[in-house]
């Protein structure tokens, strides 16, 4: 299965879903769909809720359970590990057998994620605007969304210069980004995480706009050297890694010598975005539509 995994939102909640390019079709985490439609605060409790589901179902016969998949997906603590996940036919079974005013919403929602990704496949430049949609509607300022947006561009960029290298497996990719972010920040991915007092967020969602600016500066500086290099398997982009690095802090430590301070920062997006029930209401109707449409 060729997968992409990604976190969709739903009311600001996260759903971990992974495309499979091979028979086009979304696979959604079972666990992340009960705690929406529960409403539940607590992950465990959500997790609880479906193992007592599961079971009844299962002992119903019902095939939602039965023929549900595990994937691999990324957990709280940044490891991966087998989940449960079914596709929009079980999910809409499943959402049968939990009462929830979030029902009908969620319907809506997963009708709305197929056919947004039928048109991202026809115009990758969708799959941009709605990263930009996402990113405004949990309350990030445009310039810090320009610049998540640019650093996406440059980590595609650097990942397919990885691959032309030779390097393969998802480990030695965490392992050639622990590498960079080492180099320029003192930290591995983990380490940072920890420092911001994250769990299963995204590190880079969770970025200043300077540490932004910094890592997309070692991802770029990483990739112009592999161009120049064309290293050759994991060791040899290892070390253009570290180099891409080192590269970014030196413009750390140029800067905080002129500001006086770091600019590793334990804040996270909650101490620099505006609460989603905070933001202005939308004046053009196309906005109004995509919020009361419930979107991701």
């Amino acid at each position: 299965m060729a997968q992409e995994e990604t976190i969709r939102l739903f009311d600001t909640k996260k759903i971990r879903v992974v495309w499979d390019s091979e028979t086009e079709k979304y696979w959604f985490s079972v666990v992340d769909i009960v705690q929406v439609l529960t409403e539940s605060t607590d992950y465990q409790t959500a997790r609880n809720y479906w193992k007592v589901l599961k079971n009844r179902l299962t002992k119903e016969g019902n095939e939602s359970v039965t023929n549900c998949n595990r994937l691999k997906l990324q957990a709280a603590d940044g490891k991966r590990y087998l989940t449960d996940v079914a596709d929009t036919e079980q999910v809409l079974r499943i959402i049968q057998s939990i009462p929830s005013k979030k029902a009908e919403p969620f319907k809506l929602w997963l009708a709305k994620t197929g056919q947004e990704r039928l048109n991202q496949l026809q115009d990758p430049e969708r799959s941009i605007e709605q990263a930009i949609k996402d990113y405004r509607r949990l309350g990030y300022s445009e310039n810090w969304i320009n610049q998540r947006i640019k650093t996406i561009e440059i980590r595609k960029g650097l990942t397919d210069e990885w691959k032309r290298s030779g390097v393969e497996s998802d480990l030695e990719y965490a392992s050639l980004t622990d590498i960079m972010y080492r180099a320029w920040s003192g930290m591995t991915t983990r380490e940072y995480k920890d420092f911001k007092g994250l769990r299963k967020e995204s590190l880079r969602d969770n970025m200043t706009n300077v540490e932004l600016m910094l890592n997309g500066l070692a991802e770029a500086a990483a990739t112009e050297i592999s161009q120049e290099r064309n290293p050759q398997g994991y060791n040899e982009t290892a070390a253009v890694a570290q180099e891409g690095g080192e590269v970014a802090d030196a413009a750390r430590q140029n800067l905080e010598q002129r500001i006086g301070r770091s600019v590793i920062s334990p804040r996270r997006a909650v101490n620099f975005t505006t609460p989603p029930d905070e933001l202005p209401l939308p004046k053009q109707k196309d906005d109004l539509d995509e919020i009361t449409s419930i979107d991701e």
